[in-house]
């Protein structure tokens, strides 16, 4: 018997049964939904703003941080839990934040669920423990060394002289908020507590040589790898 003939024998319509059948739950963020946990020397302090969001301070050993939350998302703070420590005696209080949104169903809360919650994860492990990104010179002749910056010589600031294969010397200032070192003339090492101004200064640095597919020249950033390209021949 078909479709049709089993709803009107049970007189009722296709749509309606479709409808019953549906039964497939709300899609949740698997990230959103994921509780972050910190430390007793990071503390959080919800500041709202005059549009109802909240303006989210994060402050750790390294400074602070401020990330917006909108006025859909719930806070959870989850009472300190014991945990040992590396030295398995010494233990100590670690707790847990829950963000959650007010209506799964729309897909506007469900598209900011899993970024806001990346953000204070962020912040929280860049005010601990901090980020470090490598950056790796690949080329003959290719080298960097860090060095005083002379138009920030009151504020003691750094800059990096990169060899780069020009006929110039390539100087990129060091921003305040980003340490850097060069451990090896082809290495450098940056170093900050926000992830994205990180990586931004990165980009700015491989801008200069970016990796090539021919000879697997350029400038690497983290574990960044290329697919070299065999060269055409007549």
């Amino acid at each position: 018997m078909s479709f049709l003939r089993l709803c009107s024998a049970a007189r009722i319509s296709p749509s309606s049964s479709r409808a019953a059948f549906a039964t497939s739950s709300i899609c949740r963020s698997n990230i959103g939904k994921k509780a972050i946990s910190y430390p007793s020397t990071v503390t959080f302090t919800p500041n709202p703003l005059p549009n109802g969001d909240i303006d989210l301070q994060v402050a750790g050993p390294k400074g602070t941080a401020n990330v917006v939350v909108e006025s859909f998302f719930e806070l959870k703070w989850e009472n300190a839990a014991q945990s040992t420590g590396a030295s398995g005696t010494s233990p100590a209080p670690i707790s847990s934040l829950s963000l959650t949104v007010q209506d799964p169903s729309k897909k506007v809360q469900r598209s900011r669920w899993g970024l806001r919650r990346t953000l204070i994860a962020n912040a929280v492990q860049g005010l601990t423990e901090g980020f470090v990104l490598p950056l790796k010179l690949v080329g003959v002749g290719y080298r960097a060394q860090l060095e005083d910056d002379p138009t920030r010589l009151a504020e003691k600031g750094k800059r990096l002289n990169m060899k780069l294969g020009f006929a110039h010397p390539v100087f990129i200032s060091v921003p305040e908020d980003i340490q850097a070192e060069t451990p090896m003339p082809t290495r450098i090492v940056l170093r900050g507590k926000d992830k994205q101004r990180l990586g931004q200064f990165a980009a700015q640095i491989r801008s200069w040589r970016k990796p090539e597919p021919y000879k697997g020249k350029g400038i690497f950033v983290g574990d960044e790898t290329i697919k070299l390209k065999s060269v055409k021949k007549k």
